[in-house]
Order: structure tokens, then C-alpha cells, then sequence
């Protein structure tokens, strides 16, 4: 979502303290759906229809009045972000952005395989959101939180990779359904925030994202591309979502029946369903699918879409002058939002969050030691160890006394589209520093090889480190320009994988060949010549502001590496069907990948081996069928092994992918012992979509669990008889 506008309640702000006047509505003992009629009673058609802006309140009737958030990686206050860290909000640039505490890119996140680490990030994150929406220092107060983003990551050149967990559909359910339950929190009545996901539907192109169709059949909309938004639903409980700009089978998202029919019927979303940045009058000026805003406006609301986040009212309000909506159908859609109020506790005063940010003696989150240090330890599980030779790393004390430190991100942490603004950047060549001082190592550092100055350096190391990647950014400032090929954002897909240094990097490794590539990136590339030669490379993401620590705790070993790669990472572009092909059944993602990838979908080495024993089902029941393997660390270091379980169909009667994640369990196994770890898999993920039935229909037969380090690391394999 591109910010196109800037939302300050300063005449209102968020207060647990009781309403002006005691109304109906918020008596606590009716149901929450009849206390959203008595409210709605109370609203003139004007205040209607103000309640489809992205911000939820009422002055008059004495309601604090709250607005929206980014949230990706952890709270972005102002808006999206600059290269240099100062902020923009509508196009201005706003300095001194407040700080929050800022985790790796959601693609990091992601490559944790780690449930409980993904629903703490949002437990802190939704902390710091109530923190400044109900202290007194952010003049914008926030309690909806646009997080997490539960698009599919099908194509590695998808400029908004880094925002999403990864290419497949059970993974990023799993994560999604975790993030929600982190910013909603525990509460049985009242949410912490509004968890809004994003892009709803099949949103993973950028280029004409405006005016584009992605076009596939329904059997892969409920088994793929929704599929982690209806587990967010039904199982993390988000009510809320943002449809996205292009098109569904040549229907606008905005305006697309299954978001009445699908997600409010079905899936129960009686929450928020918003526009994306704009899309309202694009539904108009881009896609050319009505002839004129009155006419989209009254579509937008009919299709069951509850806010604009565009200049709507005008156009609104033509409509309802004109016939062509009526007082009825907007009260409809803007329950939903009254709904999300409610469960925020804007409409009483006993929401248990309502206290947080009003003690101003209080330690603000951000700052506190054991949020410090759970940011590096998400930071090191993000970390996936993609190539390590002869044991070249963890790095060998005795030996390395001198390490060379290059590269353009080697002491800079940049920051995102969507991110917040660190409140320190702990960068890795800082981090480096202190670490080696520890073992008497000298350092030396160049930010690149102009004059030839890294391969001066790398003349008189043992080591070298080069510290490269893209530029989230796309280190240009012009909306819809990323002036290199391979960069990608918002807006701007990437035309490349080729790693713009890798040239340099080769240069290096001929003096020196004891070189270790830190891509720190917010994708895959295709590094051949760097897998074939180097004898190291390991992967973080941008934007931790403990990015450095956590890869220096990975590369002298600390923390042994146990992050997973959640995308198929290809050799060459030539592999990927046509940017806008969505079939995936055409080539894209482990499930139907027909070439040799260079990093498989789930990979990610460590500095122990584990062995795999024993697999077997160990019991079932009418939900689910538990399956125990037994993983021996047979090395010398404890380490964190990612079990996974596929499942394949060979008496399926329709064609399935060769395999589908199905499970899996990230669990910490010290040197040398042997633990059982337990996968559930859930039957009703053991189903197709029948679309004549309209339907999952259960497989029968054989269905074949395979269990593994990757996708393409099998190494047991358990028979289940389906009936």
C-alpha cells in the first residue's frame, strides 16, 4: 500500500477513561453484534459514512478515535521508510521518527520456521503499538495494525518478496495464524490490536499491479493463494483484511463476489475488509471497470468492502443521492468496523490493555534488555547457512587473526518500504569488532573496492567477509524506479537474480580464496559461480537492528545456524514460467519445480548433522493423524533441527504437487542425545478441492509421509492408509 495520506486525531485522543454519557451500546452484557446495531442507531448517515475511512471513532458520541499502522517487522509510526532512516508521510519527509523496536524483513521472519518466535514478535510489536497509540507522544494513534502479509512469495522476482514468509501455502498459514495471535493477544473479549492482513488475493506482481488480472482456477485459490488468509481467519482469529489492487479471473479484488461470498460467509470475516492505497479510484482510472467514481463507490460497498483508503466521501455520497447505494447497505458494511472497535475496547472502558502507555515514568518497550536480546536471537534463527566447505565456519580462532570486513552492508542497517525506525543499529561490521576483540582478532574494513582497497585488504587476511546484496529500497528515492536490475520493492518487480557484485566477490576470492559471502538480502539470487567456489555463504535479510550480532553469534558459532530457506531458489531466471503466469502448476515452487534448484524450498545446513530414526504413526483420531520421529544430534555442537513432513498422493484420483508441506516442528536438540519429536498433521489438510461439489473431499488410499531436513533431504518415509 502506497501512503497517500496522513491520518492525526488530535482533537480526540485514545483514553480507557468512561465515555461522556452512558449509551446503550455499552452495556457489556449484550452481545457484541447487538451492541454494533445499538451503536450504529446512534450514527447519522454522515457519520456512516465516515466510518468507512480508515479510522475508527465517533467525537460526538465520545469514542476515542484510532487509525491504522504498518507492522511487517515491527511498528512503523510514520509511514514508509527512507534509505537514510528518516520517514515520509504523504511525500513529505518527517525526521526524527520515533523508534521501535525493528526485527529482521518478514522474508527473515520466515526463515525461522518458528511459531512461538513469530507470535512473541507480535506480542512486542503490539505492546509498542498500545504504548504510543495511548501515550502522549505520537500525534497518529494507531490500534489497527496492517500485519502480517500473507501473500505467496511464487515467484522470486516479485519486488514484495521481502514482506511475505515464503512461497508455501501451509507454512505461511502457520506463521500468519501465529503473528495474528501476537498482535490480538490472549484476551477473551478484547484484542491488544486489529491484526489486518495483507494482500487478499493473489497479489505478487508489481509491475501493472494496477490494472493486471492473475488468473487461475478455484481448486488453486482454496488450496494455494487464500489459504493462509483463511487460517488467519479461522484459526488466528484476524478480522480484518486489505484487498488487493490487481484482478481475480478478471475481477478487481476490491470488488470480487468471494469477499462477501468467501470471506465474510464462509470464513466468518464480520470485520474489516479496506481497499489498498488508492485502488478505489483505480477501480476506476486504471482497471476502467465502471464508468465513473459514483458508480465504483457503490460497488466498492455492495461487494461487502468496509473502508476506502482513498478520497472517497464525495463520490460516496453521490451515490447515495443517486440510488445507487443506500443508508442500509453502508450500514451493513460498516459493522464490521464498529466491530473492530469494539474488540479494541474503544466502546467501554474495560479493555485490560487500556492502561499501557499512560504510566510516562514507565521504561518504553524498545527500550527494555529482554526485548534487546529477543531480537538477536530472532535475528541468529533467521540466519540460513546456505554453503560451508570444510568447516570454514564456525570461524576457526586459532587459525583467523586477521579478517577482512567489505562490502556495502557491512556496517549499515537499511531499512524497508514499511519499516519503523530503530532505536540502535547494531551493523555487522560493529558487531565484528566486539566479537573478535574477544579473541584477539584485527579487524579491517572497506565499504567496497573502489581503488581496489577490498582486495588490498584481502592480501593481508585470513579471512574475508563480503557483505552484499540488494538494496531494499531500490536506492532510489523515484516511486516506480529501481535503478538496478535486480533490486525490487513496492511497485518495482526485479528484472534479474544475477548478484550485481558477484564480479567483485570473484575478484576477491582470486587473492584470497578463504572468502565468505554474507548475502544479506531481501530475496534469492541465482549465485552460481558463488556456490561453486566459495567455501561459505550465509543469508540474513535487512532492517534488524540487531542484524549484526545475530550474524556474528552464527559465524563464530554461539548460536549454531537453524534458519530454513521458504522459497525455491533457482539457477538461472530462465527456470521461472512468465511473470504473470499464477498457475503454479506450471513450473513454479518446490510442489512443481521440474529443474535442479540451487538452494531447495526448506534448506538450511547447521554445524552438527542430525540423524533421522524410527518414523512411524503413532496414533489418530476424527482431526488428526500424529506421526513421532526420532532425530539424534550426532555431532559435537547442540543445535535447532527443522523436521518436516510432506505428504505425496500415488492413488490419488486427481493430480496433486509430488509433494505438499504437511508438518513441522523446529526443536532444539543438544550434542549427542536423541529426542522424539511428534508432527500432527491435520486431516483436513489431506483433502483437494472439488470444484463441481464445491468442496474438500477427503483422499483415500495411500498417502505417503515423507519426513526430511528439506524438501529435498528425505530421509524417512511413513505409509498411512486413507479410508
Amino acid at each position: 500500500m502506497k501512503h497517500r495520506f496522513i491520518l492525526i486525531a488530535t482533537a480526540c485522543m485514545l483514553s480507557s477513561a468512561a465515555l461522556a454519557q452512558p449509551y446503550d451500546f455499552q452495556n457489556t452484557k449484550l452481545d457484541d453484534n447487538k451492541r454494533v446495531q445499538l451503536f450504529i442507531k446512534h450514527l447519522t448517515l454522515e457519520e456512516k459514512m465516515s466510518w468507512m475511512a480508515p479510522m475508527l471513532g465517533s467525537q460526538r458520541l465520545g469514542i476515542p478515535i484510532t487509525s491504522c499502522y504498518e507492522g511487517l517487522h515491527g511498528l512503523a509510526l510514520g509511514g514508509p521508510s527512507r534509505n537514510n532512516g528518516v520517514k515520509t508521510v504523504d511525500g513529505k519527509e518527517v525526521p526524527n521518527d520515533l523508534p521501535t523496536t525493528i526485527f529482521p524483513q518478514a522474508y527473515g521472519m520466515g526463515c525461522t520456521w518458528d511459531r512461538s518466535l513469530i507470535q512473541r514478535i507480535g506480542e512486542i510489536e503490539a505492546e509498542e503499538v498500545r504504548w504510543y497509540a495511548q501515550g502522549n507522544i505520537a500525534n497518529r494513534k494507531g490500534l489497527v495494525v496492517f500485519a502480517p502479509n500473507a501473500d505467496l512469495a511464487r515467484d522470486p522476482r516479485w519486488g514484495r518478496t521481502e514482506e511475505s514468509y515464503g512461497e508455501d501455502p501451509y507454512l505461511v498459514g502457520q506463521l500468519t495464524v501465529a503473528m495474528v495471535k501476537g498482535l490480538q493477544g490472549n484476551d477473551p473479549r478484547y484484542w491488544k490490536t486489529c491484526s489486518l492482513m495483507k494482500h487478499f488475493l493473489a497479489n505478487s506482481n508489481e509491475d501493472g499491479r494496477d490494472s493486471t488480472s492473475s488468473d487461475f482456477d478455484e481448486r488453486l485459490f482454496r488450496e494455494y493463494y487464500s489459504y493462509p488468509f483463511y487460517k488467519g481467519i479461522t484459526e488466528g482469529g484476524s478480522r480484518a483484511f486489505m484487498a488487493a489492487y490487481n484482478r481475480w479471473n478478471g475481477i478487481p479484488m476490491a470488488v470480487h463476489p468471494c469477499l462477501n461470498e468467501v470471506a465474510r460467509k464462509e470464513w466468518g470475516n464480520n470485520g474489516i475488509i479496506c481497499t489498498d492505497g488508492g485502488a478505489f479510484s483505480l477501480l476506476y482510472t486504471a482497471h476502467h471497470y465502471y464508468p465513473d467514481l459514483a458508480t465504483t463507490a457503490a460497488a466498492v460497498v455492495k461487494a461487502g468492502t468496509s473502508q476506502f483508503l482513498d478520497r472517497f466521501q464525495p463520490y460516496l455520497t453521490e451515490a447515495v443521492e443517486k440510488g445507487l447505494v443506500t443508508e442500509a447497505d453502508i450500514e451493513k458494511v460498516i459493522s464490521g468496523n464498529i466491530y473492530v472497535a469494539l474488540k479494541l475496547g474503544l466502546l467501554d472502558d474495560k479493555c485490560p490493555y487500556a492502561s499501557i502507555g499512560k504510566d510516562s515514568t514507565a521504561m518504553p518497550p524498545y527500550e527494555r534488555e529482554d526485548v534487546k536480546k529477543f531480537v538477536r536471537e530472532v535475528t541468529a534463527k533467521s540466519i540460513v547457512l546456505l554453503k560451508n566447505n570444510n568447516q570454514t565456519l564456525p570461524i576457526n580462532t586459532k587459525s583467523v587473526k586477521k579478517i577482512a570486513i567489505v562490502g556495502p552492508y557491512a556496517d549499515k542497517i537499511v531499512y524497508d518500504w514499511y519499516s519503523g525506525t530503530a532505536p540502535y543499529e547494531n551493523t555487522i561490521l560493529k558487531a565484528m569488532q566486539e566479537a573478535c576483540k574477544e579473541y584477539g582478532i584485527e579487524v579491517l574494513y572497506a565499504p567496497d573496492n573502489q581503488f581496489g582497497r577490498a582486495e588490498d585488504l584481502a592480501k593481508k587476511a585470513d579471512m574475508v567477509l563480503v557483505c552484499t546484496g540488494n538494496h531494499p529500497y531500490g536506492t532510489d528515492r523515484t516511486w516506480k524506479v529501481c535503478p538496478v536490475p535486480s533490486d525490487g520493492r513496492e511497485a518495482n518487480d526485479r528484472h534479474s537474480l544475477q548478484l550485481p557484485d558477484e564480479d567483485e566477490i570473484r575478484r576477491i576470492y582470486a587473492i584470497n580464496p578463504n572468502t565468505v559471502l554474507v548475502l544479506v538480502s531481501s530475496f534469492p539470487y541465482a549465485i552460481n559461480w558463488s556456490n561453486a567456489n566459495l567455501p561459505a555463504i550465509v543469508h540474513v535479510t535487512h532492517c534488524s537492528q540487531e542484524q549484526g550480532h545475530g550474524v556474528a553469534d552464527v559465524l563464530f558459532g554461539k548460536v549454531n545456524p537453524s534458519g530454513r530457506t521458504t522459497q525455491t531458489w533457482v539457477r538461472d531466471i530462465l527456470d521461472l514460467p512468465p511473470m504473470l503466469d499464477y498457475n503454479i502448476r506450471n513450473g513454479r515452487t518446490y510442489m512443481y519445480f521440474k529443474g535442479q534448484p540451487l538452494y531447495p524450498f526448506g534448506y538450511g545446513l547447521s554445524y552438527t548433522t542430525f540423524n533421522y530414526n524410527d518414523a512411524h504413526i503413532q496414533k489418530q483420531d476424527k482431526q488428526k493423524i500424529t506421526v513421532a520421529v526420532k532425530i539424534t544430534n550426532a555431532g559435537s555442537r547442540d543445535g535447532d533441527e527443522v523436521v518436516q513432513l510432506y505428504a505425496s498422493y500415488p492413488d490419488s484420483k486427481v493430480e496433486h504437487p509430488k509433494r505438499q508441506l504437511k508438518a513441522f516442528e523446529r526443536v532444539n536438540i543438544p550434542a549427542g542425545q536423541t529426542k522424539e519429536v511428534i508432527l500432527e498433521v491435520s486431516k483436513s489438510d489431506l483433502t483437494y478441492w472439488d470444484e463441481a461439489r464445491h468442496a474438500f473431499i477427503p483422499e483415500t488410499g495411500r498417502i505417503i509421509f515423507e519426513i526430511g531436513a528439506s524438501s529435498a533431504d528425505i530421509r524417512k518415509e511413513v505409509t498411512f492408509q486413507a479410508k
